[in-house]
């Protein structure tokens, strides 16, 4: 008799031009273990390969978004687990940094650690009520690691940064939205409709001109004004080139909504 294979820990489904990447370790809070992160890397690799993605939903299946990294993989060994965890999730967040389409997070129960740490890439969060957010990473004597030192100084500051990094404190949904690290806080029972709701406007969107504007929002922070002044402008000459921006010049003029084809 043959045993049954376990279930995929990421599963990526796809309805219309929307993407959506299920983290699916239910069982341990969707802690991320090495094939996890294997499977995530394939999945961000299969999403930036596809021109039809115009948006991106991250999300968790069972009672959480994700509880972090997988304590049993690095207590058999921090160095090499860290080390084996870390190097596929660091290859799939520039990836997914650089697509076109704008990706949410849509977060419930709980986002901890590399979880929050992952919660933050994303370009929108909803989250649903009660859901507690921590980035544990101290906690354990370690420091944070899946991009939360770039991510969370430009999200909230660097003071804001510190006091959540080094004091490893929880924090509600509504602390979070106030903190800025989610956009908005819905009733549970709505955070799916609102959720695809987002992604569908997205996904009807100008895709290329989204995926400069995430571009240069990202990378101001590393540019003096003249340099950023030159990505902007060069942005705009290819943005010049696809079919979305003479759409929307024509709507205008119109006076009715433009339909964009994402290219």
């Amino acid at each position: 008799m043959h045993a049954t294979p376990p279930p995929p820990p990421v599963l990526l489904e796809r309805q219309g031009a929307i993407a959506t990447l299920r983290f699916n370790r239910p069982e341990a809070l969707n802690a991320i273990d090495v094939p996890m992160a294997q499977a995530f890397l394939a999945a961000v690799q299969t999403i930036a390969a596809d021109p039809g993605v115009r948006a991106v939903v991250l999300r968790g299946n069972g009672k959480g978004f994700m509880a972090g990294g997988d304590l049993a993989t690095l207590r058999a060994d921090p160095v090499q687990g860290a080390h084996d965890i870390l190097t596929p999730l660091n290859q799939a967040l520039p990836l997914l940094a650089r697509i076109n389409a704008p990706v949410i997070a849509q977060v419930h129960g709980v986002a901890a650690g590399a979880g929050l740490a992952l919660m933050l890439q994303a370009d929108f969060v909803l989250a649903a009520e009660g859901t507690r957010f921590n980035l544990a990473y101290i906690n354990l004597g370690t420091n944070c690691d899946v991009g939360a030192s770039w991510a969370l100084p430009r999200l909230v500051g660097l003071r804001r940064s510190l006091e959540i990094a080094l004091l490893g404190d929880t924090y509600t949904a509504p602390e979070a939205e106030r903190l800025g690290l989610v956009n908005r806080v819905l009733p549970a029972a709505e955070l799916d409709a609102a959720v695809q709701q987002l992604a569908g406007r997205l996904a009807a969107g100008p895709t290329v001109a989204y995926g400069h504007m995430r571009r240069l929002l990202r990378s101001s922070f590393d540019h003096d004004l003249p340099t950023q002044l030159h990505a902007e402008a060069a942005a705009f000459a290819q943005c010049g080139h696809t079919a979305d921006l003479p759409e929307g010049i024509e709507a205008f003029f119109a006076k009715r909504a433009p339909a964009f084809q994402g290219r």
